[in-house]
């Protein structure tokens, strides 16, 4: 029954009130200045741009959820996309909402330090540890100046420190009902972070070992019933590992519902997909007859996008009798792939059984397996390959047209249909979703895209080999056909005049999002940029000096500047302890060997798990170059944490330590390698193989979280390939 009057009690944490309103006004004061692009809002924001045109577009250095908070950001601010992002210093209109822009990234930021805060207080350390950790995020200038723009790197850290902040609150929270909502939202901030950037693998997978080892103690506690271990079991392996992965696959439902338009970056994308975009190639294909029959008119689009999309073509051009090198070739007509479209790409379906070369009535459709030839629909020639050096690639056939010479070169020009990854036997040759081999009858070469310009004699065009099987790769032996129409011209005047008209429609297809996604995630991972030297490129150890620094922006005519610079209190601490900790390792290990134990064996083993997460950390963002694809090598030090181990080693020691990041301002658009050591903070887990609920059980140890991000940021993939470099990426 309930007694009046009724008391409801609270208890403020006045210091934590204190450094999140500090942290508010140094992140989000005078947000709008400069009312300027900012180093990588040139980048950035040009994805912002193509998202409130919902044109869509790859970025190769990341997953998408990054760039829809931005745009989310925008879109509450009322920009319509309608600015061009051509170089830094470029002052923004009056119309656009600076301060919509970077608000999200400034406020992801300014959460970072309670989130410390706190997360050092659950790691069991006083008040007053968790002001001095909180307090380094806090006056960090490097983590203000990357907070207070449109950069993905706060973002990043927030989703990072709130998984662990939300794991340590359920491993802490063990009697709560509530804990399991914790352990869900850990699980969603790791999804979030290998959402925003690549680089949240790394801590996820942190986190998800250090999940593992509790959980494997759980399993070993005989106070905890079989039912209870189960539930408890499946519940942490529903919330750490499916409950990511389908978030992981939502962000990208997102990314590809809103964008559903052809953009800048369609050429990349198989047929079938940029088929599936409004206003691109759907106006060419859709409703382009389905199967491929005999006397169809086909373009073959090779399924290799790299080093560029190109299509079958072939000229009035023969390949020289004598090459540089001296070798012969058959001097037949030239068949190379060519990266736009042209009327030279059209060829056309034939049976060899047969002359006619238009499609019949009914249709006889192209089956796996079927032997056909090919004909280039506007100089008649037969595609033919024989024993003959290809010009680029000796150890490759060539692949021609074939002109009869009158010499004991007899053609060779049946190729037989080979579907890879059919359904039936009997499966047919469908237009843009079936991606087929052309097998040479005679030698059992494969048609193949070698990648390799031919000089001024080949137009510069790619070589197109036969690739014996044997050696073939299968990546680069797929071919699709894009654009189709039913040929019903038997006369070449007539024939020609029909290729140059447009194809007609009949019916439509689409693609399923699974498809889509795995072949954007394929991309993602695949095409990348190359690398160049610069004036501006510098190493890791001129970070970890503090040597070098990055100029995000200047005034052209107050000199104004922002910089992106290390904190010499900050970072000194963290290289400091680093020195310390190696120095102290190396003694303990030799008084331990010779049988002096100075620390309990519980503390050398806290001392050892503190080493071991700082290697990981390490080791990380080491092998995090060739998989996130940045420019950029950042290395976190994470020496910050090995400070009380260094110190003074004991079970519960711990440190935390601020963040700070780099990129590179290029003076152009080139892509440039910045190598900058990624002072992080580190924050130990609990490794100990002691049972906390134990009595007599050590207090909370340490624990360990590793802030991560990325700064050297890849150019976007041109809008147009003859677009000068300087105007896509400038300073």
């Amino acid at each position: 029954m309930l007694q009046f009057p009724l008391v409801v009690t609270t208890q403020v944490d006045l210091v934590l009130v204190l450094v999140s309103l500090l942290a508010l006004w140094t992140r989000l004061s005078h947000l709008s200045y400069p009312n300027a692009v900012v180093f990588d809002e040139v980048y950035y924001g040009q994805f912002v741009s193509l998202y409130m045109k919902r044109v869509f577009f790859i970025d190769e250095s990341g997953p998408p959820l990054g760039h829809t908070i931005l745009a989310l950001g925008a879109y509450l601010g009322g920009f319509d996309g309608n600015f061009v992002w051509n170089r830094i210093g470029a002052e923004y209109p009056s119309s656009l909402s600076v301060w919509s822009l970077r608000f999200l990234p400034a406020l992801c930021g300014a959460l970072c330090v309670p989130l410390v805060y706190l997360l050092t207080l659950e790691l069991k350390f006083s008040h007053l540890s968790a002001l001095g950790a909180s307090a380094l995020l806090l006056l960090d200038n490097s983590l203000i100046v990357q907070s207070r723009f449109m950069l993905l790197e706060s973002l990043l850290i927030f989703f990072v420190l709130l998984a662990f902040f939300s794991y340590l609150r359920f491993h802490n929270s063990s009697h709560s009902c509530f804990r399991y909502c914790w352990l869900l939202l850990s699980g969603a901030s790791c999804a979030a972070a290998v959402g925003v950037k690549y680089m949240g693998v790394f801590s996820y997978l942190l986190l998800v070992g250090v999940a593992s080892l509790h959980t494997w103690r759980l399993i070993g506690d005989r106070a905890v019933s079989h039912l209870s271990v189960c539930v408890q079991c499946v519940c942490r392996i529903v919330c750490l590992l499916v409950v990511p992965v389908l978030l992981y696959v939502f962000w990208f439902y997102v990314h590809l519902t809103l964008l559903d338009r052809s953009g800048p970056h369609d050429q990349l994308m198989s047929p079938a997909f940029q088929a599936s975009l409004e206003g691109g190639l759907s106006r060419i294909t859709l409703g382009q007859p389905l199967e491929v029959a005999y006397g169809s008119q086909v373009t073959l689009r090779s399924s290799v996008s790299q080093p560029m999309p190109c299509w079958l073509h072939s000229h009035k051009a023969n390949y020289p009798i004598r090459y540089e090198n001296g070798r012969g070739s058959s001097h037949q007509q030239q068949v190379t792939c060519y990266p736009f479209k042209d009327v030279n790409n059209w060829w056309i379906i034939k049976d060899p059984d047969r002359q006619e070369l238009v499609v019949g009535s009914p249709p006889r459709p192209v089956r796996h397996g079927d032997v056909i030839q090919l004909v280039h629909g506007m100089t008649s020639r037969f595609l033919n390959s024989h024993d003959v050096a290809a010009p680029m690639s000796p150890h490759s056939q060539e692949v021609s047209g074939y002109i009869d010479f009158n010499v004991s070169m007899a053609a060779q020009n049946l190729w037989r249909v080979n579907i890879p990854h059919r359904e039936a036997e009997s499966e047919s040759w469908k237009t843009i979703l079936s991606e087929v081999w052309l097998v040479h009858v005679n030698t059992s070469a494969v048609l193949k895209l070698s990648g390799v310009s031919l000089p001024d004699w080949g137009f510069r065009q790619l070589e197109v080999v036969g690739e014996k099987l044997f050696k073939a790769h299968s990546s680069s032996l797929g071919w699709t056909v894009e654009e189709h129409r039913y040929g019903t011209s038997q006369e070449q005047k007539e024939r020609e005049a029909e290729l140059h008209s447009p194809t007609h429609i009949d019916v439509e297809r689409k693609i399923s999002f699974w498809a889509k996604f795995l072949e954007l995630q394929w991309k993602m991972l695949t095409v990348k940029q190359e690398d160049s030297e610069h004036k501006y490129s510098s190493s890791p150890l001129e970070w970890v000096t503090m040597e070098t620094n990055i100029a995000y922006w200047l005034h052209a005519s107050t000199n104004a500047q922002i910089h992106l610079i290390g904190n010499p209190v900050s970072w000194g601490v963290a290289i400091l302890s680093l020195l310390s900790y190696q120095l102290l390792a190396a003694i303990y290990l030799v008084r331990r060997r010779r049988g002096f134990k100075d620390i309990p064996d519980s503390v050398w083993a806290q001392y050892c798990v503190c080493g071991v997460c700082v290697c990981w950390g390490l080791g990380s963002e080491f092998c995090s170059l060739p998989v996130d694809g940045e420019d950029s090598l950042p290395v976190s030090l994470l020496a910050g944490s090995l400070l009380p181990a260094s110190a003074k080693p004991r079970p519960a020691g711990a440190c935390t330590h601020s963040p700070a990041q780099q990129s590179d301002t290029p003076p152009c658009a080139v892509r440039v390698r910045v190598d900058c050591a990624d002072v992080r903070l580190l924050v130990l887990l609990d490794l100990l193989p002691f049972d906390l609920r134990h009595t007599g059980a050590i207090g909370q140890s340490a624990a360990s979280t590793q802030v991560e991000g990325l700064l050297g940021h890849p150019v976007p993939l041109p809008l147009d390939r003859h677009t000068p470099q300087c105007m896509k990426r400038g300073v």
